[in-house]
């Protein structure tokens, strides 16, 4: 697993041990920000269940403003802090880093205080029903701009439904893996 592009293009990103995190895999995210484009550049991100904090990196290192990352393991938050100071290292980093350790819910009741806060939210739970339960979140919506998007990985066999308000704009299946990408609206 590495970074893809950007000012840390090649950069090795480390992961716990197995059975901790199902990270996002390189071709995932080639598609991802390759589908995003130029959306990226000066972006406020905002990544959610970050684990290693691949997608959040990728956003950084392609160059995103300010990110933000939010996970309640202790161990993913572990490898996530490692990735942050390896991609921090000789690097001029014109991007502000926060990492947030708090149940993701609980969260973003939090960030929803500050509404239109965000112009990407990158979203990586667990396949099986958290995807659904994410897009549920009424507080959600709330924290994108108006020319925001929703990018939610899922099992590509999860059956997701897009309640009101969001509106699928893309999605596309890569091996296990299910990419869409939302708009509040």
């Amino acid at each position: 697993m590495r970074v893809i592009a950007g000012i840390a293009k090649g950069m090795p990103l480390r992961a716990p041990g197995r059975g901790h995190l199902r990270p996002t895999s390189d071709r995932v995210r080639e598609a991802i920000f390759s589908s995003l484009g130029d959306r990226v550049i000066g972006a406020t991100v905002l990544d959610l269940y970050a684990g290693t904090g691949a997608l959040g990196i990728e956003a950084a290192s392609r160059g995103a403003a300010r990110v933000t990352f939010v996970d309640d393991s202790r161990e993913a938050l572990k490898a996530l802090r490692r990735n942050l100071e390896a991609f921090r290292q000789g690097r001029r980093i014109d991007c502000e880093l926060t990492v947030v350790c708090a149940p993701l819910f609980a969260e973003l009741g939090k960030l929803a205080k500050d509404p239109g806060r965000y112009t990407l939210v990158l979203a990586d739970p667990p396949y099986g029903a958290t995807g659904q339960a994410l897009l549920e979140q009424t507080e959600l919506p709330a924290l994108l701009a108006p020319d925001g998007v929703l990018v939610l990985e899922s099992g590509k066999r999860d059956a997701l439904a897009a309640p009101a308000p969001w509106t699928v704009l893309r999605e596309a299946v890569y091996g296990d893996t299910r990419v869409t990408t939302l708009r509040a609206g």
